[in-house]
């Protein structure tokens, strides 16, 4: 079903089940999956491949030529997986140097005004509102960021939240909660942890770990030491210890 307004390149791969809404234009080098809905006024460029079921809302910028004044021409590209919802006025910009990509997972919640820069990967299951990410930010799975803008190259942990109106300039822990300007890591994500269903053991290991590494005034390789030492080898302790000895920007403390 595509709308008699809707300018769609002849060399696009539109997958069956697609509705494209009054006034979209898709480019040459898109690829839209199985059942994807664009409601209306949605712009799709680039070397973009998307997957299955995902849904646009109007006036949506996607795959479109990255904002970073270092671009030199190439190919880039903008990938993102199945069953996302794209809302209104999201930007989604593609990489910049020659084969790269920015990544979008799968069952993400992109709200109203979310501005993802070149060379950004997120993961799924990600809920963003009205949010700025800077290029190359790393967003993993499960996260939760309000209302905030985030610097170049930052990460955000698995299962973190930002509060709203922060200013993120150093990475954000997994399963921790940042608040603040410039933000900080005030306490774990309790809320998430218990509605994911994770296991008592493994909520108070990450407490403790919290306590260790923000509230005993220890430097960050004694404190992972500590914890390596102190509390048992769970997958949520590994992937904490694993994520804050890979950061380059130092995470907010």
């Amino acid at each position: 079903m595509i709308h008699r307004s809707a300018v769609v390149h002849p060399k696009a791969k539109i997958g069956t089940g697609c509705e494209i809404g009054p006034y979209c234009v898709i480019g040459e080098h898109v690829t839209l999956g199985k059942k994807c809905k664009l409601h209306s006024h949605v712009v799709i460029d680039g070397h973009t491949n998307i997957g299955k079921e995902n849904e646009f809302f109007p006036y949506g910028s996607i795959g479109l030529k990255t904002q970073d004044l270092k671009w030199s021409g190439g190919i880039t590209w903008t990938e993102i997986g199945d069953n996302n919802s794209i809302r209104e006025y999201v930007s989604i910009n593609s990489a910049t140097g020659d084969g790269e990509a920015t990544r979008i997972g799968s069952n993400n919640h992109l709200l109203a005004y979310t501005h993802i820069g070149h060379n950004c990967v997120i993961g799924n299951n990600v809920i963003m509102s009205n949010a700025v990410l800077a290029g190359h930010v790393v967003v993993e799975d499960n996260a939760r960021i309000s209302v905030c803008a985030i610097h170049q190259f930052c990460r955000i942990g698995k299962m973190s939240m930002i509060g709203g109106c922060s200013k993120v300039v150093q990475d954000v822990p997994p399963y921790m909660l940042a608040d603040g300007n410039p933000a900080e890591t005030r306490t774990i994500n309790k809320v998430a942890m218990e509605r994911s269903g994770m296991p008592d053991e493994t909520q108070k290991a990450l407490r403790a770990a919290y306590k260790t590494l923000f509230r005993e005034g220890l430097t960050i390789s004694n404190a992972l030491a500590k914890i390596e030492k102190k509390l048992p080898p769970l997958p949520e302790i590994l992937h904490l210890i694993q994520f804050i000895r890979g950061s380059e920007r130092g995470i907010g403390k």
